[in-house]
């Protein structure tokens, strides 16, 4: 066996196999390429999800033929020093272009600005023609056909159409909401056209148009910096979730990043708000001193690797818990627009047969026939609604002329109004009434408010035991004879560089030899527990996100069962004076807008909402 020298298109074609996983790894190449360029408006055309066809035409500076000739060349760039630690560009390696030469046919069109005329040069799986003139636009057209017909073993781990589709279309989401100065156009035979226009500096508007016009009203500003990383962006209220963490972006210096790291912070910020199995929506934008920060993990450069990993995760759990507790004690706005449909006529996911048929197409609506009493004569005392558009014919309407007005109200007293009138201007206003023993109803200045009294009391004895639980040492119980547990040495060194922070949750560790560790004290909290399985699963967490937040998630677990079953039931009658005393405590309360589940302890419906549901608006 003799070691040899494989051929250039092997070795792009190897190259390939890592830069250019799918059409979609393609296009978002060639799309970071037209960012470096100093486009401002990219279109995307794709056909058979860029199996087949995959264009990218920018207004860039385009490249002059010596240019376009290296640019299909491997390891060839203009957009990198002499060191990797100075990275301001998406793209670098020089890597994106070749390899997508080396497995499909590839066509490049350039123009520079300022020249008259424009250049070609195209490379068919691996093999390279010659450059020549060619009309084009200022800026660059990049052509990609036949997508891996040049290894078509790669095609058979392809997805469908439909899914590759769908995976550009993510990818140029992605790039839109990191650059909302530059307009997007997606187009092809394979979908319907989506366009960003440009927002310029109002990153929130771009957002809006990816994520959709809700997300603008649920959102929440953050900016934050620490020790020289800054951190900007909107988080979702914890009601606004979605089914999937597909909303959740993340940028670092401008590069669209798919970091375990940051996911994890995401979901330590917003642990005990969200239900279980719903996900935030988030965007999140990272500024760093590019040394800091080493984008050079992978081919795809979607991961990257923190100089201080825990720095960053401090402060995205710090920035967002800290504005949720500013600005989150709101309800999402979607549970009015929830609560909207279910009080149209008809909505009901399975009406009863009762009512199936009286609101039958095809069948009048039945009125009831009551009768009256004290009208004159013995004709009946209810009419059938005749035709006229008010629904009484006036003979109809002048048989009711003698009856009194049903009145069931009372009349407040002066002083009673002027105490609603005087809590309305609070933000979850006056308690007025409370419904089936458990949904207080509260009038505000322009609307009105249900909470839930269980969920809201339970959110509040919650915060309070989690007050609790921080700022001192946990109660710990001792152990009569020390539990040893046999790891790996590396999960050992893991163990004991946080036993310092265990320690203060009432786990008192330390090594027992080189592969060894001795639980000496676990905490009373707790109570009765197996103790090997809970620092097996947190050296597991370490070793997976480098954290240990699986034991303060059990203390919450705990405190959270100790306040469903200590808060206010369901069923409980309450006072005026004490439903008004939950919405006061509950506005002072961080977090109070979600019980410990995750669920909205109260829906907000505008006046507005009120009188569009009546048809006044």
């Amino acid at each position: 066996m003799f070691i040899k020298q494989l051929s250039e298109t092997l070795i792009n074609q190897i190259a390939a196999g890592e830069v250019i996983e799918r059409p979609a790894s393609a296009a978002k190449e060639l799309i970071e390429n037209a960012i470096d360029a100093g486009a401002t408006r990219i279109e995307v055309a794709t056909a058979a999800g860029g199996k087949t066809l995959l264009r990218v035409i920018d207004n860039g500076c385009g490249m002059a033929p010596e240019d376009l000739e290296l640019s299909i060349r491997r390891h060839c760039t203009s957009k990198l020093s002499e060191t990797l630690f100075d990275i301001r560009s998406l793209g670098f390696r020089g890597e994106a272009l070749p390899s997508i030469g080396s497995v499909a046919k590839l066509t490049i069109t350039s123009r520079p600005t300022g020249a008259t005329s424009g250049s070609e040069i195209a490379v068919v799986g691996g093999k390279v023609g010659s450059v020549r003139p060619a009309p084009s636009n200022p800026g660059t057209t990049v052509e990609v056909r036949d997508l891996f017909f040049a290894t078509p073993a790669r095609l058979k781990f392809l997805k469908t159409d439909k899914a590759e589709t769908a995976a550009i279309t993510e990818i140029v989401k992605r790039m839109a909401i990191a650059f909302p100065a530059i307009r997007f156009v997606l187009s092809g035979t394979d979908r319907s056209t989506l366009e960003f226009p440009s927002t310029g500096d109002d990153h929130l508007a771009r957002i809006a148009q990816v994520l959709g016009a809700d997300f603008r009203d649920n959102a929440i500003e953050l900016d934050a910096e620490r020790e020289g990383v800054a951190l900007s962006g909107f988080a979702g209220l914890p009601t606004f979730n979605r089914g999937n963490s597909a909303h959740q972006y993340a940028f670092v210096n401008g590069r669209p990043v798919q970091d375990k790291q940051i996911l994890s912070a995401i979901r330590g910020a917003y642990a005990e708000t969200v239900p279980h199995g719903r996900y935030p929506v988030a965007v999140l934008s990272l500024k760093l001193d590019p040394a800091l920060v080493d984008v050079n993990v992978h081919p795809a450069k979607s991961d990257v690797r923190f100089r201080d990993t825990q720095l960053v995760r401090g402060l995205i759990v710090g920035a967002i818990r800290q504005a949720l507790q500013r600005d989150g004690d709101r309800a999402a706005t979607t549970g009015a627009g929830g609560m909207l449909r279910a009080f149209r006529p008809g909505f009901s996911p399975q009406p009863s047969a009762s009512w199936a048929a009286a609101s039958s197409p095809s069948r009048p609506l039945a009125f009831p026939t009551p009768t009256v009493h004290g009208l004159a004569g013995t004709a009946p005392a209810y009419a059938a609604p005749s035709p006229s558009p008010l629904g009484f014919s006036e003979a109809t309407q002048a048989a009711f002329s003698s009856l009194a007005e049903p009145a069931a109200r009372t009349e407040p007293t002066a002083r009673a109004t002027a105490e609603v009138e005087a809590l309305s201007s609070y933000p979850l206003g006056a308690a007025r009434a409370q419904v089936h023993a458990n949904y207080i109803v509260a009038q505000t200045q322009d609307g009105l408010v249900i909470v839930d009294q269980h969920a809201a009391h339970e959110r509040l004895v919650y915060e309070q035991m989690r007050k609790a639980l921080t700022g001192r040492r946990l109660p710990s119980q001792g152990l009569l004879i020390p539990e040893i547990i046999d790891l790996p040495e590396e999960d050992c060194d893991r163990l004991m560089s946080h036993a310092e922070g265990l320690e203060q949750l009432g786990l008192a560790i330390e090594r027992f030899g080189p592969g060894a560790i001795a639980v000496r004290e676990t905490p009373a909290m707790l109570g009765e527990m197996d103790a090997v399985k809970l620092v097996r699963d947190l050296a597991d967490e370490i070793a997976e996100w480098d954290t240990a937040d699986r034991l303060s998630v059990k203390l919450e677990h705990v405190a959270a069962t100790m306040a469903c079953h200590g808060s206010v039931r369901s069923g409980r009658q309450l006072r005026v004076e004490e439903m008004n005393a939950l919405l006061r405590q509950m506005e002072q309360t961080p977090g109070s807008g979600q019980c410990n589940h995750g669920r909205p302890t109260y829906v907000e419906l505008k006046l507005s909402d009120i009188e569009r549901l009546f048809g006044r608006s």
